[in-house]
């Protein structure tokens, strides 16, 4: 396990001895990790063998050949490479799950099933895990499978076409605001709630839906 940039963390930092399994990549999930690394939580990133979180590789890049938006969205944090696929990877990812306390994922919806490690799965393993799916329109309804980025969630929450003419917002809302951050304050209230319950829960974060709140 290798670590990737450093960030000063204070011990009285709010997260001490929270560990994340981080499994998301680009912009939403590693953003999310990122607030939560900063508030001292241990966070993990896992990536496949092939191309791993794409952002690594986007220019700029820094000195080292890696994207400054990558290093930005993952500074502090741990490195590991498992082949989710492969029946040791599994073994492995269940090991790691036993003794976290949140696996965050932003795969397709099915995916994480389709690999034995739905959250029915991992909350079996770990009945104290707080499982955090991110998608674009959930994990269920019409729309689930369907592929999208920050300007189709807007298009169809109304918001561009609130303005006098609709075009692309400098900032990426529905990526930040209802996928990042709508998962930071769900899996806060969570630990809350673990807390009081001794028990772990399943989050379904939907961009969509949450741009038309």
């Amino acid at each position: 396990m290798s670590a990737l940039t450093p960030t000063s963390q204070t011990q009285d930092a709010v997260l001490i001895g929270i560990r994340i399994l981080d499994l998301t990549r680009l912009l939403p999930g590693p953003f999310a990790t990122q607030i939560l690394c900063d508030l001292g939580a241990e966070v993990v990133k896992i990536e496949d063998e092939g191309a791993g979180d794409y952002s690594r590789f986007t220019p700029p890049l820094t000195s080292d050949g890696q994207g400054v938006f990558f290093h930005s969205l993952n500074r502090g944090k741990k490195s590991i490479v498992l082949n989710l696929r492969s029946s040791d990877g599994r073994a492995q990812f269940l090991a790691l799950a036993k003794d976290a306390d949140i696996v965050i994922e932003g795969f397709r919806p099915g995916v994480m099933t389709k690999l034995g490690l739905s959250a029915e799965t991992l909350l079996k393993h770990n009945p104290r895990l707080i499982v955090c799916s991110i998608s674009g329109y959930g994990q269920d309804g019409p729309l689930a499978l369907r592929a999208g980025h920050d300007i189709n969630y807007l298009a169809l929450a109304g918001v561009l076409s609130a303005q006098s003419r609709p075009q692309p917002l400098p900032l990426q809302v529905a990526d930040l605001v209802g996928g990042a951050w709508s998962a930071v304050g769900q899996i806060l209230a969570a630990l809350l709630r673990r807390q009081r319950t001794g028990s772990g829960c399943y989050i379904d974060v939907s961009m969509g839906d949450n741009s038309y709140a």
